[in-house]
């Protein structure tokens, strides 16, 4: 199913390589139709990692929704699976060839953050700041920043209060990765 509710696309799906492929065109197309084309390589790219880490680790199923939003200047891209496991950061050796997901990530987003859900699962998310003019005209009369959808300093409450938040900023670390576990 895809919802398209102003400036929201949600797709649900069974995170399957041939899907993820998908999933990946789709949120170029969203993001080519709301004018936000200097996004599409680092949102198809997020995504793109993080629906296969769904393929990779979740259990019991592969089922997952991903959701991309733009509120005021930013675009949030989330994962929600049904795996109740939080990912754990590791640092990656040089030589590996796969466990750097989150690193990258990290590396492409302003922001991101894991949220769990009991026992429903988690959800994982990142942010990229939208280009200028991407916001909605209203926008400018309030002139608020977030960063991101579940900022645990938020005094806002709201539907994401009470949940534990893991967030990462930006910074130049060494490679890092996530493991269920």
């Amino acid at each position: 199913m895809i919802s398209q509710p102003n400036r929201q696309c949600t797709v649900e799906l069974q995170a399957l390589p041939s899907r993820i492929r998908q999933v990946r065109r789709i949120v170029s197309a969203q993001l080519r139709y709301w004018q936000l084309d200097p996004l599409i390589d680092q949102a198809a790219l997020g995504v793109t990692e993080l629906l296969t880490n769904v393929h990779r680790h979740a259990q019991p199923d592969k089922m997952c929704t991903v959701d991309i939003r733009l509120l005021l200047d930013r675009l949030t891209v989330s994962v929600h699976d049904h795996d109740p496991r939080l990912p754990t950061i590791r640092e990656a050796d040089p030589l590996d060839v796969c466990g750097r997901g989150l690193a990258l990530i990290e590396a492409v987003s302003e922001s991101w953050g894991v949220r769990a859900e009991g026992d429903t699962g988690k959800v994982i998310w990142f942010t990229l700041p939208a280009p200028s003019g991407a916001a909605p005209p209203w926008h400018r009369l309030y002139g608020a920043t977030t960063d991101g959808p579940f900022s645990p300093g938020s005094s806002a409450g709201g539907p994401f209060t009470g949940f534990r938040t893991v967030t990462g900023k930006r910074e130049h670390t060494a490679a890092r990765s996530a493991v269920v576990g």
